[in-house]
């Protein structure tokens, strides 16, 4: 059995442990956060294990790794199949076109990496 240090805090004697990855290591973006939430709320049980073995902020990271990725991605092929608008002539309908591919790439990140 492994020799558990103590820290005195007060009173008391709290076990000294550290988590092997701490989930300040690199922080949660947008997508990471979603998942973790997306796990929490609909996969308990899935959630309590990940975070008893310490599996879920490495989880949470290798998803928001994949889906930053995977918009880079989606955002490239979605510029060649549907061409905005020129910038310089009709700024306003580049960026709502634009702002409309953001928002496809995003629904196919969803259902393919966030709540899969």
């Amino acid at each position: 059995m492994p020799k558990i240090d103590y820290i005195p805090v007060g009173d008391y004697l709290l076990p000294a442990i550290t988590l092997r990855d701490p989930p300040d290591a690199e922080p949660l973006t947008k997508y990471g956060m979603m998942r973790k939430r997306h796990l929490k709320e609909y996969h308990k049980i899935a959630y309590g294990l990940m975070l008893n073995h310490e599996e879920l902020y490495p989880h949470c990271r290798a998803i928001q790794r994949a889906a930053e990725e995977r918009m880079d991605e989606l955002l490239a092929q979605l510029v060649q199949t549907n061409p905005p608008p020129d910038k310089i002539v009709c700024g306003l309908s580049w960026a709502q076109h634009m702002a409309g591919l953001h928002h496809s790439a995003e629904e196919i990140i969803f259902a393919e990496l966030i709540y899969a």
